[in-house]
């Protein structure tokens, strides 16, 4: 079965998994905290977590959850199952903007799909694969990426980052087109001729070292709410982390986009994920440590922190 038709059947999983959840469960609604430091426990109580938002990661594919995987993400936090995506994978702890309601006043769009708030109809489920991701974390990601940094030093895990980042450069710049945003498009561009060419194929960020070129942060998911889709409601993938109906929507186009799908035999792009999950992982060791040592209560804290993060992404 090749890695196109997997992600077909993942999109289709998602739609039936929303479809039952939407009809069969009465949706509780997740807010998002009005200031920093706190999230919004059950039934309507007020817990402190100072944990805060970082600045928005782009959308790229391997970094959508709560693991680190291989996308673009430098000043984000790795969460396990709860935040994922796919600078590197995906959950939140660091410095955000503080939260503003969307409207005119504030130059959002009215209808913008950066929610304030989001479901979480599936919340005992989500719990579950919080715990399952987390699990996976510290029995399995964090030793082995222990290992790799005894073998590979930073600089070298820095410039597999690269390559990576530089290798789905397509979805950064057809989502970048989609939004109208024709400068980012240029830049993006630019970005891969540069470091495809003087950058010894991405292994180095020469755009961004020498000319000051920042990559774009930008996915399918951010198209769908920048044209005012909302997130319908949270969803916690296995290894992928926390996420949203919309955004679960956008990862399966992505993925079209990438050109690393295309290889074939399956195992290639596979074997490509989980190394990149291991790179990006050795490079973020401590940070889901520090975040559930200051969260009161690490599953809403990750989904408070991603839901923010998305508004922050969509609004910019």
């Amino acid at each position: 079965m090749s890695w196109v038709k997997i992600f077909g059947i993942f999109l289709v999983a998602v739609l039936f998994t929303a479809a039952f959840a939407l009809a069969e469960v009465n949706p509780e609604v997740a807010p998002v905290t009005p200031g920093l430091g706190e999230v919004s426990g059950e039934k309507g109580a007020t817990i402190r977590s100072d944990i805060t938002l970082s600045e928005p990661a782009d959308g790229d594919l391997a970094e959508k959850g709560a693991l680190p995987i291989t996308g673009e993400h430098p000043k984000t936090e790795a969460v396990p199952g709860g935040e994922v995506a796919p600078e590197d994978v995906v959950a939140p702890g660091g410095e955000p903007p503080p939260a503003t309601p969307a409207g005119p006043d504030n130059g959002e769009p009215e209808g913008s799909g950066g929610d304030l708030t989001i479901a979480d109809p599936i919340e005992p489920w989500n719990r579950v694969i919080f715990q399952f991701n987390d699990k996976l974390y510290f029995w399995v990601l964090k030793p082995i990426s222990l290992g790799y940094n005894v073998v590979f030093p930073e600089v070298v895990r820095i410039s597999v980052r690269d390559f990576f980042r530089n290798a789905i450069m397509p979805v950064r710049f057809v989502n970048s087109l989609l939004q109208g945003k024709i400068k980012e498009a240029g830049t993006e561009l630019a970005r891969f001729a540069i470091n495809s060419t003087v950058g010894l194929g991405g292994f180095f960020d020469v755009a961004k070292s020498r000319f000051e070129l920042e990559a774009q942060h930008e996915d399918l998911g951010q198209t769908l709410g920048w044209y005012g889709m909302p997130g319908l409601m949270y969803i916690v993938w296995p290894l992928f982390g926390p996420s949203t109906l919309r955004d679960s929507i956008g990862l399966a186009g992505d993925v079209f986009l990438a050109p690393i799908s295309y290889i074939k035999p399956i195992e290639v792009p596979l074997g490509a994920f989980s190394y990149g999950l291991i790179n990006a992982t050795s490079l973020k060791l401590g940070e889901y440590e520090d975040m559930k040592k200051l969260a009161v209560e690490p599953y809403i804290s990750a989904r408070d922190a991603y839901i923010q993060r998305r508004r922050v992404q969509i609004n910019k």
